[in-house]
């Protein structure tokens, strides 16, 4: 079975696309599927992610850099689909990049991540559009607002989420909160499940939104943590 694709997108830098994608991907490795990761992002933030990992803790997926592909991103990433199960692109913050556009032509699913802000609502406009205009050749394609680095009990993260359902892209039913854990996973190269018990909210969190890919990726056999 050909892998299914994820791709995360945002125009706004600073949203946590390589958190969600790495994490995501660790998540995935843990349920025992092959992963691959592919970092489009110039930045090259989830390679230098993977690169760091001790030799004793590799990060439990494989990680391409593709960046140089720009457009021609959705021909490279075809090339891996026969071997891994599920391949999660990291696009750059820009939603007039011509990556992002051609990792949503193959991708199965778009996930938006974005923290509850006026300034990064107004931002993810433009991503939003890339995809509605994705969508009209990747018929196939379905989408999800990922809210990231959420402080859900303050009064600004409560409005943000009651706008959000109107926003035009389907919202997430999990999200993740503002943690430590997540800054230091990266600092490591690691997943939140290396750090055990420490992790429990962060891993509690990471599994749920697995769970809900899973469900929208493979709904007849998604598989429950």
């Amino acid at each position: 079975m050909p892998a299914k694709i994820l791709a995360v997108v945002n125009q706004k830098g600073g949203s946590g696309k390589t958190t969600i994608s790495m994490q995501l991907a660790g998540a995935l490795a843990h349920l025992q599927n092959k992963v691959l990761v592919v970092d489009a992002d110039p930045q090259g933030t989830a390679t230098r992610w993977a690169a760091t990992a001790a030799d004793v803790t590799p990060f439990p997926a494989s990680v391409v850099g593709l960046s140089a592909a720009s457009s021609k991103v959705h021909r490279e990433v075809k090339k891996f689909v026969d071997d891994y199960d599920y391949i999660i692109i990291d696009c750059p913050p820009a939603a007039d990049s011509p990556v992002p556009q051609s990792a949503l032509l193959i991708a199965d699913l778009a996930l938006v991540p974005l923290i509850p802000s006026p300034l990064d609502m107004w931002a993810a406009v433009g991503i939003r559009q890339v995809i509605e205009q994705v969508s009209a050749v990747n018929e196939d394609l379905q989408s999800r607002l990922v809210i990231n680095q959420c402080q859900p009990h303050t009064t600004l993260a409560q409005e943000i989420l009651e706008i959000l359902p109107s926003f035009g892209i389907e919202l997430a039913r999990s999200y993740v909160r503002q943690r430590q854990v997540y800054r230091q996973a990266a600092v490591f190269g690691q997943t939140v499940y290396d750090f055990g018990s420490k992790a429990k909210e962060a891993i509690s969190e990471i599994q749920a939104l697995t769970d809900e890919v899973l469900a929208i990726l493979r709904p007849h056999n998604s598989q429950e943590f």
